[in-house]
């Protein structure tokens, strides 16, 4: 029997413990752990030692040294410190390191010791320092609150999105407090912390003080908390050496604990008892451990996902394992071997002892046309490490012109950039490209840019055209492009210009230009509009009015509705205006008065050389059947029926229909035959029919 129980040790009056180990740690520690500022990961994951940090009895010339091991004690990473002075370690819950320094400046690094990035807790830390600090971790990501030496506290809830926050300040605090944890309530980040004997919890508007149910009398002090992993509970230990254990909303007690000693712990942290859903609470002292639990938990935790696993897998470059397992689980493509890949290749370009050529041929011989790897994605990290060769490569076996032409940008080979979105067809990606050499090159650089790819040039004449006309005018001056050049100054005439010598100055620039392309039909048009616009100006000078930027027809019917019929025509005669336009011009105009009179004076100044079926149909628009009578008698032989229809006299149009004998003039007739008054002329019309078809 004895050998069954030799290693279990008593614990209490009725329980008994043994201590085995369940593996030994590969590390070679050169100094203890009390020695050092210690981060160890959830999950198993890897744990942060800070050797030689501040501490007055070490030498000020010792340089600290950040060291990563894995779980088990393989050394990941080892790194001098060549910044400020750490305050505390922790990791981020994508297994990313976080040094919060004493001038609150967070330096992130991963998990092989690769410097990430860095962000500052605010500008009221540069002048009080940090004196503490926590990492925390809620359902948005990972947090970090501190410590200031004005005693006052910020946080952040998510480091991956930082929005910095200053708590509320504790009135009357002078001193830190004796301790202080973070919490997560109703999806906020608060602060708990203890002055003295009270307890306030500090959130985003207000400070509150908090005080435990059924804590036992007598206490002065708080010495040291804790929080559960999931929030849901929390542990105080007191002066009196009580451990109180209830809900971290401090309003239900589980139960409370007198362990008999009122020295402050080291330690004091949350975990759970095997094979049961029981939490307890580990307090550790200089030599001593205890463990104090009565707090079932009613939830179940939120264990490590497959893609949890595969990540972490993937940050200690256990590739083929990774897959091995996507491929047993049978995991989509995209969620599996794919991103799995990718992260492989961001690996390989690192490998700086590689030429370009060798690690692009690598990785495209390994990816292909994986789905979901993303070639501008590596590529983008090759350009990261400085590989801008490499970069370019990989690009080349990215297939969307769109995920490679941001990224060529970034690298300042812009012209590259511009072959591959013109190869796109996209013109949008066209314009983002042309937009940024714009930027980026003197203006006789980006000329000759263009110059050498059409469409590009087609593309940014378009766009100078609504944005920028003085770009488009040096445009076309550098391609000698006379004809653009004439049609820019025509516009321009128009467009800018108000007042008339300034815009009859364009249009002789124009007309110039015109003349220069060899197009005199256009330069003779652009001198015509020159000689009317002064024409124009003197009318409006002699005779008021508006007719400045009327065109040539509307300044002839505006003279004819003044009653300047003389000038209208003289007008006609300087710019060459056929009679029949003219004769339109004045019927229209005459109508439009209707001054009946005049009209008909200007029907019998000469032959109407548009026919007198107009008059008529002008008048019945007018509505003036009396005077279209006048005109229907004097309109030609074949238009005659119609002019007779027009009036409403369709007993004279059958006359005249039948006297012609034409077949389609009496079908015209008979359409307009309507009611008993019209049937006489319509049998008229059918015996001239039948007495044609006898003959």
């Amino acid at each position: 029997m004895d050998c069954y129980t030799a290693n279990w040790n008593p614990l209490g009056d009725s329980a008994f413990y043994r201590k085995y180990e369940l593996y030994s740690m590969d590390w070679d520690l050169k100094e203890e752990l009390r020695d050092c500022l210690v981060a160890a990961a959830p999950y198993g994951g890897p744990i942060a030692l800070l050797r030689n940090p501040w501490r007055k009895e070490k030498a000020a010339s010792v340089r600290p040294v950040l060291e990563i091991y894995s779980a088990s004690g393989l050394p990941l990473a080892s790194l001098l410190w060549k910044s400020g002075p750490v305050v505390s370690l922790g990791w981020s819950a994508e297994e990313e390191l976080l040094c919060v320094q004493e001038d609150g400046v967070v330096l992130v690094y991963g998990l092989h010791g690769d410097f990430r990035r860095h962000f500052s807790m605010g500008n009221e830390v540069l002048q009080n320092r940090v004196l503490d600090a926590r990492i925390f971790h809620t359902e948005f990501g990972s947090g970090v609150a501190i410590l200031t030496g004005a005693h006052r506290f910020t946080l952040s809830a998510n480091v991956g999105d930082l929005k910095l926050r200053r708590m509320p300040e504790v009135p009357g605090l002078q001193s830190a407090p004796s301790c202080w944890t973070a919490l997560c309530q109703d999806r906020a980040a608060h602060i708990l912390l203890a002055v003295g004997p009270d307890l306030y919890l500090l959130d985003h508007a207000a400070c509150s003080a908090v005080t435990p149910p059924g804590l036992a009398p007598g206490v002065s002090s708080f010495l040291q908390m804790a929080v559960s992993f999931t929030y849901r509970h929390l542990a105080l230990f007191t002066d009196t050496g009580y451990i109180w254990m209830g809900t971290a909303s401090l309003k239900e007690k589980l139960c409370e604990f007198n362990c008999n000693i009122r020295a402050p712990p080291k330690q004091m942290v949350w975990c759970s008892r095997p094979r049961s859903k029981e939490r307890a609470v580990v307090v550790a002292w200089e030599r001593r451990l205890m463990v104090v639990g009565d707090a079932p938990e009613s939830i179940q935790y939120k264990q490590l996902t497959i893609q949890v696993l595969l990540d972490r897998l993937v940050l200690r470059r256990l590739y083929p394992l990774a897959i091995q397992i996507c491929e047993y689980l049978r995991l989509p493509e995209v969620q599996g071997v794919s991103r799995i890949l990718a992260h492989w290749a961001c690996y390989k370009v690192q490998q700086k002892d590689v030429s370009d050529e060798d690690v692009a041929r690598a990785i495209n011989q390994k990816l292909g046309d994986t789905p979901g790897v993303s070639y501008s994605d590596i590529a983008a990290r090759a350009y990261g490490c400085g590989r801008t060769e490499l970069a370019i490569k990989l690009l080349e076996y990215e297939p969307r012109s769109g995920e490679q032409v941001p990224l060529l940008l970034k690298m300042k080979r812009s012209k590259l950039a511009l072959s591959k979105a013109i190869e796109s067809g996209d013109t949008d990606l066209v314009f983002t490209v042309l937009l940024h050499l714009k930027n980026e090159l003197n203006r006789g650089d980006f000329f000759m840019t263009l110059r050498n790819q059409p469409m590009a040039l087609s593309l940014y004449r378009q766009f100078c055209k609504h944005q920028e006309l003085e770009t488009l005018k040096d445009l076309y001056n550098q391609d000698d492009n006379h004809q653009e050049l004439g049609s820019f100054h025509v516009r321009a005439s128009y467009a800018a210009e108000e007042r008339i010598e300034g815009r009859v100055a364009a249009l002789q620039t124009a007309a110039d230009a015109f003349y220069k392309a060899k197009n005199e039909f256009a330069a003779k048009a652009t001198e015509d509009q020159m000689r009317l616009l002064r024409l124009q100006r003197r009318l409006e000078d002699e005779l008021g009015g508006r007719f400045v930027d009327l065109s040539l027809h509307d300044t002839v019917t505006t003279l004819v509705l003044g009653g300047h019929s003389k000038r209208a025509e003289q007008l006609a005669r300087d710019f060459r205006i056929p009679d029949k336009r003219l004769w339109w011009l004045k019927l229209t105009a005459l109508a439009d008065l209707e001054d009946w009179e005049e009209l008909e004076k200007f029907s019998k100044s000469k032959k109407s050389p548009i026919g007198y079926l107009p008059f008529v149909e002008i008048c019945m628009k007018q509505h003036n059947k009396y005077e279209a009578k006048k005109y229907a008698s004097r309109v030609g032989p074949e238009q005659k029926v119609k002019a007779l229809l027009l009036v409403g006299d369709v007993a004279q149009a059958a006359d005249v229909a039948i006297e012609h004998r034409n077949e389609a003039e009496l079908t015209l007739v008979l359409s307009h035959c309507t009611g008993a008054t019209d049937a006489a002329t319509a049998d008229k019309i059918q015996r001239a029919r039948a007495q044609a078809q006898k003959k």
